[in-house]
């Protein structure tokens, strides 16, 4: 017979139904957690301060407390069992449980959660049928570690090489509720398609996949469309993109022929050597006119004139990436951990962060009666940090009252309509706030 979690207590008060942490509990389901642990042999057995399930939430706590060191998230969420030495848990016991730990049972929990939110709400936000996701990537910094710079490198540019170590980071995401389906990252030597076509497998079929244009390639595309039934995807053509066409399918609108190159084939015996696909011309105000590339085949079912604002949601990603780095890490893109697993650990302790944020904020989103996007980010993480330390510091009793007065005007969360950009974006050169160094003159 397992002993009660302090997690538990933490976390699944009685009472409040409905709230905030009702929620949590069923969403994060703490079974999961023994699930996790127990699939990648990391149970504790002996009785230790930090057992190994509050790690578990001590590296969520990371996560959501970008600002807090981690002696303190340990002590305000009352992860440590008392010990003979006070209350308080060393910060090199905490480091030792964090390395037991490893970064293994939090990848199981995230991908385990993904698997159940991200493509359910993808399903319940589908257009025309499709659950749409889209994949990109992005970088985060590192702390400064030899072992940092060994495992993941610099980012090297025409600038020069970074000044940290530089991680690569892949996502599927459920666009329309910016919940993450799955996540692969590493070193900055393997490309961004590498780490995207891991994450092939892993999208369902009727679903659509925008995709930046460095995606454009049949040996990345053909195999996504490849693994299942539907599996759609959207791209936008390349200035010097070629093609064939077959057929006209309306105005703006054919059905093209792509010639594969004989490189490819060569990788990829399996390859044909000509690849069909839709091609739409479209032409947003205050844009020049684009090409859209799509295996949607069918006009009447995906009409033209609403895939060229379809593609447009691609820019969800970017907006998710923005709200890791710039709110959940406080702009300082860069993880705590020194070793390449603790980086691995944080970052997949902080993918499972953003999804609980992003799933509470779908439910917010329930209750007012609008799209996921209408709810603030920053404001639904104040919530559940305030949450979670006032249900550490205080009695059960009051928990309901402490979550309906936290959460008893929604319009605190909803956001303004957004508006519609009608400017072209623009690279700004970026200033330095030192001399530059120039050559002396003769």
């Amino acid at each position: 017979m397992s002993r009660p979690r302090q997690a538990d207590r933490v976390l699944r008060p009685d009472g409040g139904s409905g709230e905030l942490l009702d929620r949590f509990r069923s969403s994060l389901d703490p079974e999961w957690i023994e699930e996790a642990l127990e699939a990648t042999g990391t149970a504790t057995v002996r009785r230790r301060r930090l057992p190994a399930e509050q790690v578990v939430w001590l590296v969520l706590g990371m996560g959501i407390y970008r600002n807090k060191p981690i002696t303190e998230i340990v002590a305000e969420l009352d992860l440590a069992l008392p010990g003979r030495r006070g209350p308080r848990a060393a910060s090199s016991s905490i480091a030792q449980a964090r390395s037991r730990l490893g970064d293994d049972p939090i990848r199981w929990l995230f991908e385990r959660c993904a698997e159940s939110w991200a493509h359910a709400s993808a399903r319940r936000h589908a257009w025309r049928g499709l659950a749409i996701y889209g994949v990109d990537g992005t970088t985060l910094r590192l702390p400064d570690s030899d072992a940092n710079r060994d495992h993941f490198g610099h980012c090297v540019s025409s600038r020069g090489e970074s000044g940290y170590p530089m991680a690569r980071l892949v996502t599927l995401m459920a666009l329309r509720s910016h919940l993450l389906a799955a996540a692969r990252f590493g070193p900055q030597s393997a490309s961004e398609l590498s780490y995207a076509r891991e994450l092939w497998p892993l999208i369902p079929d009727r679903s659509l996949s925008i995709v930046d244009r460095n995606f454009l390639s049949a040996a990345v595309l053909i195999p996504l469309a490849a693994y299942g039934h539907e599996r759609h995807w959207l791209i936008r053509a390349k200035s010097d993109t070629a093609w064939k066409v077959i057929r006209n399918l309306g105005r703006g609108d054919w059905l093209v022929e792509k010639e594969v190159s004989h490189q490819a084939r060569e990788a990829d015996p399996s390859l044909p050597k000509r690849w069909e696909m839709r091609a739409i011309r479209y032409h947003r105000k205050g844009f020049k006119p684009q090409t859209l590339l799509t295996s949607m085949m069918d006009p009447v079912t995906y009409p033209a004139s609403e895939i060229g604002a379809l593609y447009h949601e691609r820019w969800e990603i970017e907006l998710g990436y923005g709200e890791v780095k710039t709110v959940m890490l406080a702009r300082e893109e860069t993880t705590r951990s020194r070793t390449p697993r603790g980086v691995s650990q944080e970052l997949w302790g902080l993918a499972l962060a953003y999804n609980l944020v992003r799933l509470e904020m779908e439910c917010m989103a329930v209750e007012g009666g609008v799209t996921p996007d209408r709810i603030s980010f920053k404001g639904a993480l104040m919530c559940i940090e305030h949450a979670l330390l006032t249900l550490s510091l205080d009695s059960a009793g009051r928990i309901p009252e402490h979550l309906r007065r936290l959460r008893s005007d929604l319009s605190h969360f909803i956001l303004p309509k957004r508006r519609q950009r009608t400017y072209p974006r623009a690279v700004k050169i970026k200033m330095s706030n030192y001399p530059r160094k120039r050559r002396a003159l003769k």
